[in-house]
């Protein structure tokens, strides 16, 4: 008997996918040609799954500050702040953080993942309480197992669940911090966040949300959701990655309010995680410093993710609920989304495949991420080959059939994300679990 053994179940599931083609865990690129393109199995590929939102990886100035760093500095800090010391960039990187989202305080981590884990971990403890989405994403649900705080999950993208759950709170001691995301990264719904701000004010709450994905994608500067909803001084906490539009690695924690370098001292994975860097560091910075002039890069990116949601809709797919840079197609049919998959694939298109547990109610997504940097041809054509290989497997209407029977649209073709209709349903996790308190 081995101490594996207990994965043979997800090797099984896993062998349906190697059964039938490419396995998305060794998928290699022999060649990444820009942001928009790369060579898999000697053959031109558009990528349409990278979160690359501002096409920055290739940035010919976030380029050469990343090489000027490596050369200055050396190739890394071997080591955490708290062990080996800050580097100058460290520090300015914070600064120029925290003036971008004027607040106070800004705080590095090494990934966004370890910038939720470490910041939710340590801000709710002994006594606290955790209110999260149930649509959280893992890093969420991991900062949850690490937090000594109780945990509650509230049904997704619901404030009125929320409210309810809150008020079952009334008169324990201990604080609320509520976690929701800007733009879940599924499906690329998008919170309420004006009315999730009026719940946590009315019960007195903390209110923390992850700008992952509307990082340099929303506002008129380019700071998020909470700035293009007017509500950044309602906002404790946000935290985000430097993996999307910044185009690097890395992530952040920042506020306004005061002291915030005693989480340093109590955020484990701050504390023994190696420093980002001088490289990575040089190269964030420098992106950053572009965001807020971003505008037109900003603007064809929602132009973008308009010509490749409409026309994949128009086409009868069944997507996710809102329009924005994340365009998910849903499927119900295991062996269907993975032929889809592997069909894109051989016509040199490259999406997500996305599946249980990581997805919502058992969904099986083909998940794609626009670029501002994507063309119109480039998204013409990957319409274009998803419409044909989905008419191929019966999952859309072929052009000109007479008695059309396009995969079914929410509510009539309504953009409104469907809830969960039961307590259990809401709390069942999507992503990794975490210890839940009911109430």
């Amino acid at each position: 008997m081995s101490i594996l053994d207990k994965f043979d179940p997800l090797r099984e599931q896993h062998k349906v996918l190697t059964d039938v083609g490419r396995s998305p865990a060794a998928l290699k690129f022999d060649d990444i040609l820009s942001p928009t393109e790369a060579i898999l199995d000697g053959k031109r590929t558009i990528l349409m799954g990278t979160n690359n939102y501002l096409g920055k990886t290739f940035d010919e100035a976030s380029v050469q500050a990343a090489i000027d760093a490596l050369r200055e500095e050396g190739t890394g800090t071997t080591g955490s702040r708290i062990a080996n010391g800050s580097y100058n960039g460290h520090e300015m990187l914070e600064k120029e953080l925290a003036a971008f989202y004027g607040v106070r305080s800004a705080m590095l981590f090494s990934t966004g993942y370890q910038a939720n884990l470490g910041a939710i971990s340590a801000l709710a403890g002994r006594d606290d309480y955790l209110l999260i989405d149930a649509d959280s994403h893992a890093s969420i649900y991991d900062a949850c197992r690490l937090s000594d705080a109780q945990v509650i999950r509230f049904r997704h993208n619901d404030p009125d669940n929320l409210d309810r759950k809150l008020a079952r709170l009334e008169g324990t001691k201990g604080s609320k911090l509520i976690v929701i995301e800007s733009i879940y990264s599924m499906l690329g719904d998008m919170a309420p966040i004006g009315k999730f701000v009026e719940i946590k004010k009315k019960h007195g709450a903390f209110l923390l949300v992850d700008e992952a994905h509307s990082l340099g994608v929303m506002g008129e500067t380019g700071r998020g959701i909470c700035e293009a909803s007017g509500v950044e001084k309602d906002v404790d906490f946000i935290t985000g990655t430097f993996s999307k539009s910044i185009g690097t690695v890395g992530g952040f924690l920042v506020t306004d309010m005061p002291g915030l370098d005693i989480i340093r001292l109590v955020s484990r994975p701050y504390m023994f995680t190696a420093s980002p860097p001088p490289s990575i560091v040089a190269s964030a910075r420098k992106t950053l410093s572009c965001i807020p002039g971003a505008k037109d890069l900003r603007k064809r990116l929602w132009d973008n993710a308009a010509q490749l949601y409409n026309g994949l809709k128009d086409a009868g797919f069944e997507l996710g609920p809102t329009l924005s840079p994340i365009v998910a197609i849903r499927l119900k049919d295991a062996e269907k989304a993975i032929a889809l998959w592997n069909g894109l694939l051989d016509a040199g298109v490259y999406t997500n495949l996305a599946l249980p547990p990581a997805t919502p109610f058992g969904w099986y997504l083909l998940r794609s991420s626009i670029s501002a940097a994507h063309t119109p041809e480039q998204i013409a054509k990957a319409v274009t080959v998803c419409k044909s290989i989905g008419a191929e497997l019966g999952l859309i209407a072929a052009p000109g059939d007479a008695d059309p029977a396009p995969a079914r649209q929410l509510n009539g073709g309504a953009e409104t994300r469907p809830c969960a209709t039961s307590e259990a349903e809401a709390a069942a996790p999507t992503t990794a679990g975490a210890p839940v308190a009911r109430v």
